[in-house]
């Protein structure tokens, strides 16, 4: 269904000043500043429900600081005139509206979700260097922490993957990057829903949002029917949980800074005496600094720390580890040719 906006509907003049007040209370909490000319807001508004309340709330809470871009993939035929509704949405609320359009080939084969939600955040990390934007803000909301909070306990994760999504991080490696923001975590679907109905304006209706087929869809579905499992404690606990990663973090910085010895092409690490949970994450940081620079994760990396508390030498990936009172961790020699 696409976006739908009366001629006379009040958008953000409808908007609750409470809802106003409490969004720009949470946006510095969260910032540390009010935005304004020099250090504007970019907005990622797909046409959702989710992404107009933000538009919304943003555009009244700080008129003359918004900027927003749609990302159009193009993988469904409605994307372009969704897009496209969208931009007449945000002139007629006054906000400066673009369309990226990534590549095709940047998200055409294996997992196509997973690639083309990488592209979407390269197209928006461009843009906002090209816009001046200090940040870009997206939707996701406490509906969603819930949910992804289920997809994965159900996958039997551990504290990372259970921990809430970041509040903020950079959308690059560059420096002065963008930060990407998630200003509505504390805001439920239903509040959202009820800012964007008060405007006037019917949003864009994903139908993959209902579809049996996506866990996510599955995970809704399962909170709607069951009040004993509400979002906002289920959020709560992965924020919890985030809190708990973050310190543990902290503890894995101070132990690398004070075990780990590293050359041009090894590491040694002294694991005696630490718990499993440190053991693993230090492996980790050392088989990704000399290997792929992705962190290794799951049963391979339980099989590897089994083997090397066995005595034995493994190899995970293309780093070999040898046991003894430090562990000595190297890559692996080439594979010779057959």
């Amino acid at each position: 269904m696409p976006i739908s906006a009366a001629s006379d509907a009040p958008l953000t003049g409808a908007i609750a000043g409470a809802d106003i007040a409490r969004f720009r209370a949470d946006w510095v909490a969260l910032a540390g500043e009010v935005p304004g000319p020099a250090s504007m807001i970019g907005l990622a508004v797909s046409g959702g429900g989710d992404s107009l309340a933000l538009l919304l709330l943003a555009a009244a809470a700080f008129p003359d600081a918004v900027i927003a871009a749609t990302v159009d993939h193009g993988l469904r035929p409605e994307s372009a005139e969704e897009a496209a509704e969208v931009g007449a949405l945000c002139t007629r609320i006054g906000v400066p509206h673009e369309v990226l359009r990534p590549p095709p080939e940047s998200f055409a084969r294996g997992n196509v979700q997973d690639r083309a939600r990488a592209a979407r955040y390269r197209c928006l990390a461009d843009w906002a260097a090209a816009a001046g934007a200090r940040w870009v803000a997206i939707a996701h909301q406490q509906d969603d922490l819930a949910e992804s909070f289920l997809m994965r306990a159900r996958r039997g994760a551990g504290l990372s993957g259970l921990a809430a999504m970041l509040p903020a991080r950079r959308l690059g490696p560059e420096r002065g990057a963008a930060l990407l923001v998630r200003p509505l975590l504390a805001w439920s679907r239903a509040e959202l829903a009820a800012c964007v109905a008060a405007a006037g304006i019917v949003p864009v209706e994903d139908p993959s949002n209902s579809h049996p087929r996506y866990d996510r869809s599955r995970m809704r579905a399962l909170l709607a029917a069951t009040p004993e499992l509400p979002a906002a404690r289920l959020a709560r606990a992965a924020g919890n949980l985030r809190d708990a990663e973050t310190a543990l973090g902290w503890v894995v910085d101070r132990e690398w800074r004070a075990r780990a010895e590293l050359a041009e092409s090894a590491a040694l690490l002294d694991m005696a005496g630490l718990p499993r949970e440190l053991v693993r994450r230090l492996a980790a940081r050392a088989i990704a600094s000399l290997g792929s620079g992705a962190p290794p994760r799951g049963s391979g990396l339980d099989r590897l720390i089994a083997a090397v508390d066995a005595g034995e030498v493994a190899t995970l990936s293309g780093v070999v580890v040898r046991p003894g009172q430090r562990w000595h961790f190297a890559p692996a020699p080439p594979r010779r040719s057959r």
